[in-house]
């Protein structure tokens, strides 16, 4: 699979060009002052150090105008909205993390000979297929092709984790990123910062594909509101089985708050959509799209919230925390507006529709408006006339507040399609208060009560299904990694001569890919040649058997002439104790700052306990021991049943 080409010129790929030249300008003004600040540290000389101030003041002062160029490049979100005629609300799209080029094909070929003991010359086939898919990776195009290709590489992370990443040793190479906001760089040797940036990059791109979708029709809707919910998913994922993150957009605090943002726009996607499938303009209806502008305002008040508090205020780009602050007035004015027309538009109840709309209505407020009874409030026109009005004295209140939070911000005072929205929805809401504003109107217009929220569709927390995407090992042929893993070591490969006796060979087998002698007899042909029990058929007659079958093993020791047979055979050093596992998990947390949290590790090393226990705890029935005689006791295998 091929990523979309990083150079075709299009209005996206000349926005990643630009972040990625400031993410390089950022990293070497950020270089500069850390050596500029060393010599103001280390200097004593008055002089020098008035010359290392000034310079500090103008790299700082660069890096401020490179991180705001980057925000308002990171606020681009024109670039990745839909090319529809219609009028959408703007959605918040997130960058892609970029990432510096990887050469691994030293690195893996001088492991695959020290720890396999293979010639590493032979891989480099696969070596250079994993660096190939690594580098289309960085630019994924923007459609499920392009999530499948992200896919596809943290999948194989899992193989070369197991394959390549030693328990007591480095690879060597560093990972590096930049963060999706900042620009600022950071690298680490762990794979788990490769793995926790693509998954962020998983999030990013359902981001954009949600962002881009035509939400005037139903079809694009569902798909904006699905892509979003996937988008929740990956940085929920992220939050709870990475820590220790290097890049702040991948902290704790920050996957937050994106995850409440996602959960906020389907909110919003799912009130477009009731607008769109309810077009009838009962009472009952528009009370429900009110309930339902007040569930977007109520879930855009708490990113808002999420995106003033500490940790994050400094670092969200000041267009995303403004874009959510004008949503919440502006969701909150509409609630009101509707609950207008519901009471202005719509004919008095009748006794009939009494119950229904008295029900409905008791749960509509937050507190009940003041006033006459409910019944009379529904049947009275004049009445629900006064109560709309108030309604809508409140919703042009929010209207004109959203469009003032809207001109404090410089980038989305750029945005025609926002202005578009918020004076469309204010002219709307003023026509109707002229429309049933009367003159002789003495009575003074109420407060209304605000509305509670509710919706018919909750949005959903989509965890990532890595298991759609189905890859293969690429460096299969290293052998089954139940054996040949970073987590085993074994002693060299021996090969060994062996001659049919009146009973065989002396041995009996167990097992598929890799066959392993199960027991030895005292005194056989297998014992003298040195074969023991718990070693791994590698090969026979020089053909590699890492990879068969127990009966293909079999075949090819039965069909040995006289001339005798010669079998290649590894010895495992031991299997990885609960005390190794410790030791290794000290090892990478020492290493580097990024660890899987323990969600993330029991689950791995669940995973490797119970791949050793079928494999190397051989009193323990496995599935195949049940369809294989092998699996009795040696002392009771009869000559005619396991022994070769």
């Amino acid at each position: 699979q091929q990523g979309c080409d990083p150079f075709a010129q299009t209005q996206r790929s000349k926005l990643q060009h630009r972040r990625a030249r400031i993410n390089q300008q950022i990293n070497k003004e950020m270089r500069m002052r850390a050596g500029a600040e060393n010599l103001f540290r280390a200097t004593s000389n008055h002089k020098v150090k008035e010359t290392v101030a000034l310079e500090l003041s103008y790299v700082n002062s660069n890096l401020q105008l490179l991180k705001e160029e980057l925000e308002e490049l990171n606020s681009s979100m024109d670039v990745y909205q839909n090319d529809s005629e219609s009028i959408s609300v703007p959605m918040i799209p997130l960058g892609l993390k970029e990432t510096k080029e990887l050469d691994l094909l030293v690195p893996l070929k001088d492991l695959i000979s020290e720890h396999y003991g293979e010639e590493g010359i032979l891989f480099e086939k696969e070596i250079k297929e994993f660096m190939e898919l690594r580098q289309a990776m960085r630019t994924p195009s923007r459609n499920e092709a392009g999530l499948e290709l992200l896919m596809e590489y943290y999948n194989q992370l899992y193989f070369l984790d197991s394959r390549f990443f030693l328990p007591t040793k480095s690879l060597g190479v560093f990972f590096h990123w930049y963060d999706s906001l900042t620009g600022v760089p950071s690298h680490q040797r762990a794979l788990a910062f490769e793995k926790g940036s693509v998954l962020f990059n998983i999030g990013a791109l359902h981001t954009q594909i949600g962002a881009r979708q035509d939400r005037a029709s139903l079809p694009g809707l569902n798909q904006a509101i699905d892509a979003f919910q996937k988008a929740a998913g990956a940085f929920n994922y992220l939050k709870e089985n990475f820590s220790n993150a290097p890049s702040l957009d991948m902290s704790a605090a920050s996957l937050n708050m994106l995850v409440r943002l996602m959960v906020a726009q389907v909110q919003e996607c799912v009130f477009e959509k009731m607008t769109l499938l309810r077009a009838q303009h009962d009472f009952l209806t528009r009370l429900q799209l009110a309930q339902e502008a007040a569930r977007v305002e109520d879930v855009y008040s708490l990113v808002h919230q999420t995106m003033t508090q500490a940790h994050v205020k400094d670092y969200v780009p000041f267009s995303w925390t403004t874009m959510v602050h004008v949503k919440s007035e502006h969701f909150k004015a509409l609630s009101h507006y509707f609950a207008a027309i519901a009471l202005c538009d719509c004919p008095a109840a009748s006794d009939a529709e009494l119950p229904e709309q008295e029900k409905a209505f008791i749960q509509f407020h937050v507190t009940m408006p003041e006033g006459p009874s409910l019944r009379v409030l529904l049947q009275d026109p004049e009445e629900r006339r006064k109560l709309g009005k108030a309604h809508l004295k409140k919703a042009i209140m929010k209207h004109e507040e959203a469009m003032r939070i809207h001109g404090l911000c410089k980038i989305l005072r750029k945005m025609d399609i926002l202005q578009e929205v918020l004076s469309f929805a204010h002219k709307r809401s003023l026509s109707k208060y002229s429309e049933i504003d009367h003159e002789e109107d003495f009575f003074e217009t109420g407060d209304a009560p605000d509305i509670h929220p509710k919706t018919h569709q909750k949005p959903e927390i989509k965890s990532p299904n890595f298991s759609q995407v189905k890859v293969t090992d690429l460096f299969h042929r290293l052998g089954p990694l139940s054996v040949f893993s970073a987590k085993n070591k074994w002693y060299p490969a021996r090969r060994v001569h062996l001659m049919r006796g009146e009973n065989g060979f002396g041995f009996t087998l167990r097992g598929d890919s890799p066959v392993l002698i199960a027991g030895v007899i005292p005194g056989g042909c297998a014992a003298e040649a040195g074969l023991k029990e718990g070693d791994y058929i590698i090969s026979v007659n020089g053909k590699d058997c890492k990879w068969s079958k127990h009966a293909e093993v079999v075949q090819l020791l039965k069909s040995t002439g006289e001339e005798g047979v010669e079998i290649g055979v590894i010895t495992l050093q031991g299997s990885e104790g609960p005390k190794a596992a410790d030791k290794k998990a000290a090892a990478m947390s020492s290493g580097s700052g990024m660890l899987k949290s323990n969600k993330e590790n029991s689950r791995k090393s669940l995973m490797n306990s119970k791949s050793a226990s079928t494999l190397l705890v051989w009193s323990k029935k496995s599935k195949r021991s049940k369809k294989s005689t092998y699996g009795i006791p040696f002392t009771a295998v009869g000559d005619n049943e396991a022994m070769y």
